[in-house]
């Protein structure tokens, strides 16, 4: 290899470090619930495509898993679709770091069947019923003599803490209600299974599964999961969605989060099944 031919190659090694390490300086770290996954993912793609100098890392986890990092300083942004605990809170303000919490868009929880099972609606005593293990066939609901297997989210999640506080009136799931990891999980089970019961994100809901009416005024009013109704504030089971990080990585995170406010963010969030917050 002659003189200039290194040469060229010797620059550009130092022009692909230089540019990797511009890149690595303004790298965003984002982690958490599965339920804010999809916003994450697609915000990031949309957002580097607009600052190709900027890089974001997208994981998911769960809620709990997200903040978690947060206060071990393993990531810049932790997704939640829960508030964060007041033990999370005093963990961050024994590092001496000031917590920032920001509404990214707002979520609905669809109850889904397998499409074969002729159940339609439930209301909120029915569901709970279910959950903590005092109704275990379908044939008490109106349907088949048929065994319900019910599918939650794991504890670690966000969406297992809501659905315990808005839907179960805080009692305890039954043993014999079956965890699962992510939305994608539950949506595959309950899809497999005629007799099963499980609850995902509104942006997740696809044939395979069935989406059913929920009641939480003891049967006068049923409500379909959707966009709108989510929207209006109509449907009973809706829930802000977080992102959380600390004062001191604001300077680093505010030109994503600048993005995912504005229009084109916004959008992106109404284009996957979400309701923006503006």
């Amino acid at each position: 290899m002659n003189i200039e031919v290194r040469l060229l190659s010797f620059l550009f090694f130092i022009c692909l470090s230089f540019s990797s390490c511009q890149r690595n300086t303004n790298s965003i770290k984002i982690k958490g619930s599965d339920s804010v996954l999809p916003i994450s993912q697609r915000e990031a793609e949309a957002f580097m495509e607009q600052n190709p100098q900027a890089g974001v890392t997208v994981t998911g986890g769960g809620s709990g898993v997200g903040i978690a990092a947060l206060i071990d300083g393993t990531t810049h942004i932790a997704m939640s679709s829960r508030e964060i605990k007041i033990g999370e809170k005093l963990r961050l303000k024994d590092k001496n770091r000031t917590l920032r919490e920001v509404t990214i868009a707002y979520d609905a929880l669809a109850l889904v069947v397998h499409p074969a099972n002729p159940i339609k609606a439930l209301k909120r005593e029915d569901i709970e019923k279910i959950y903590t293990g005092k109704i275990d066939n379908w044939k008490d609901l109106g349907g088949k003599d048929q065994k319900i297997v019910a599918y939650a989210r794991e504890s670690s999640s966000g969406t297992y803490e809501y659905f315990k506080e808005a839907v179960l009136d805080r009692k305890e799931y039954a043993s014999s209600v079956r965890s699962l990891t992510s939305n994608g999980a539950i949506i595959q089970s309950v899809g497999q299974a005629e007799g099963a019961l499980g609850y995902i994100g509104l942006a997740y809901l696809n044939p395979k599964v069935k989406a059913i009416q929920v009641s939480f005024d003891k049967g006068k009013n049923f409500v379909d999961p959707s966009f709108e109704n989510a929207k209006n504030k109509i449907y009973p089971i809706s829930r802000p969605l977080y992102y959380y990080f600390v004062q001191e990585s604001q300077s680093l995170v505010q030109p994503y989060l600048d993005f995912a406010f504005s229009g084109r963010g916004q959008k992106i969030i109404t284009d996957i099944g979400y309701v923006p917050n503006k």
